[in-house]
């Protein structure tokens, strides 16, 4: 540096709320993400009289729904103070439905919104292809209330911005990855 010469440092100085608020974003987005991929498979089947026509769609939604549930719930816990699992690996560990079930008792509204995802989504809708609309409707909702759970306190038009970079950020990374394993 030149004697004289004067640098200017930017420093944004964040309070305890805003770095928690900002620590949500990441998470919320990802299971917006699933959840938004998730309506899009959905909606490559039509509806009869209150049933989907194909299981295969119903199926995948229905799974591609849950992973973002359980995304929204490992940041929901671990801003609770609960952490996941280690592996020996230092890997960490998928929870069971029963140890999140233990580690949500303590709020009745979020125990009961696990469940019916649970029930709705992962084992009716996922595993045995349920067609009957209102069932993965129900599953739906409360997949939506327990991400509205995490999402950030921020003003609406910074959430929008990030979610749109996020989403193309995780679109461009598959694109690269698609034509590297494309033979």
């Amino acid at each position: 540096m030149v004697c004289g010469e004067v640098k200017h440092i930017n420093i944004t100085v964040m309070t305890v709320k805003e770095q928690q608020e900002q620590s949500k974003m990441e998470p919320y987005a990802e299971a917006s993400r699933y959840m938004k991929n998730a309506e899009d498979t959905l909606r490559k089947t039509r509806k009869e009289d209150g049933y989907y026509l194909d299981g295969k769609y119903v199926g995948t939604a229905c799974g591609i729904a849950y992973k973002g549930v359980l995304k929204a719930m490992d940041a929901w816990l671990e801003a609770k103070g609960v952490s996941v699992p280690i592996r020996r690996d230092k890997t960490k560990k998928h929870r069971s439905i029963d140890m999140y079930r233990r580690d949500v008792r303590f709020d009745g509204k979020m125990l009961t919104h696990l469940n019916v995802v649970y029930n709705a989504l992962h084992l009716s809708g996922y595993y045995d292809e349920v067609l009957k609309a209102s069932t993965i409707k129900d599953g739906f909702d409360s997949a939506y209330s327990i991400i509205a759970r995490i999402k950030p306190d921020v003003p609406e038009e910074e959430l929008q911005q990030y979610l749109e970079e996020h989403t193309k950020k995780k679109s461009t990374l598959w694109g690269q990855l698609s034509s590297l394993l494309s033979f």
